[in-house]
This record gives C-alpha cells, sequence and structure tokens, in this order.
C-alpha cells in the first residue's frame, strides 16, 4: 500500500470531476478522496457540494455519518480497538481508557508524533477470546493493558 498523497484542491476537484457522473456519486467520492490522500479534507465539502448540487451540511452530513470516513490524517500505525458486547464483557472498556490515557488521545485521535491512531470498532471476529484488537492488518486476542501496550510499542519501533 502506498503511502497517500498530501491534499491538493485541484487534484480533489480532478476526483469529484471523475466521479460525479455516478449514481449516488458523493460515496463513491468520498471513498475515492480518502484513498487519494488518506482523510477527506474539509475543503473537499465545497467542491463535492457544488459539483452535485447538494449543500454543504448535506456533504459534511455524509462524511460524519460514515465512521470510516477521516477528517485528518491518520498516523502511521492505525490501531483499532473491539468495542463489541463480547470484549466488553471480557473488560475493554477498562483496558481501552487506560490504553487511550497512555497515548494521550481519544477516539479517533493521533498521538502528537503522528505514529498512532486509535479508531472503534464493533467486532473482529474474535469473540471467545476478547478483549480484541488489530494493529495494523495483525489481529490480537485475550489483550492485557500490558500485552496491548508492549504490541503498541513494538509495532512503533
Amino acid at each position: 500500500m502506498s503511502s497517500p498523497e498530501p491534499w491538493s484542491a485541484s487534484r480533489a476537484a480532478g476526483i469529484v470531476a471523475e466521479h460525479k457522473h455516478l449514481e449516488g456519486a458523493t460515496l463513491p467520492i468520498l471513498h475515492a478522496l480518502q484513498e487519494e490522500f488518506g482523510y477527506v479534507d474539509e475543503a473537499a465539502v465545497p467542491i463535492i457540494a457544488d459539483a452535485l448540487n447538494l449543500s454543504r451540511a448535506e456533504v459534511h452530513g455524509c462524511i460524519t455519518f460514515y465512521h470510516d470516513f477521516r477528517k485528518a490524517p491518520a498516523g502511521r500505525q492505525q490501531v483499532k480497538l473491539c468495542r463489541a458486547e463480547a470484549c466488553q464483557a471480557m473488560g475493554s472498556d477498562r483496558l481501552h481508557g487506560e490504553i487511550l490515557q497512555r497515548l494521550g488521545i481519544d477516539w479517533h485521535g493521533t498521538t502528537a508524533d503522528g505514529e498512532v491512531t486509535v479508531e472503534p470498532v464493533y467486532c473482529l471476529g474474535l469473540c471467545s477470546n476478547g478483549p480484541a484488537a488489530m494493529i495494523g492488518e495483525e489481529p490480537l486476542a485475550r489483550l492485557s493493558v500490558d500485552s496491548l501496550d508492549a504490541a503498541l510499542k513494538e509495532s512503533r519501533a
């Protein structure tokens, strides 16, 4: 996977133009922008709204409704922490609170050094082995605060 390109209003306008003919073009445009830049910059909202004859509020509402769209670049490492009921029953809420505190961020946040972004997910398919997480593409199970902290430190090395 290649690194995202830096934000460019002219490139964004080109992406919008490439996709605006599609039926229900808003989501394909947002996905294409996120794929290109790693996030959907706020400056894309009026470009999309004008091209699709939508209000800025409608475009903003679409971006904020779908949790997969980022409004800022993600960190080098993306960590997904499972918040589903099975993991909650195994103590994930305490685990999440401690890890977020250690990283100095909240959900959807990125550490000050730009290394780690933490996202909530609602099932990783590891229900019998919770609490679970993914660091990048690697699933982790039966986590404790210390084992997750160690895995995060290893991924940052």
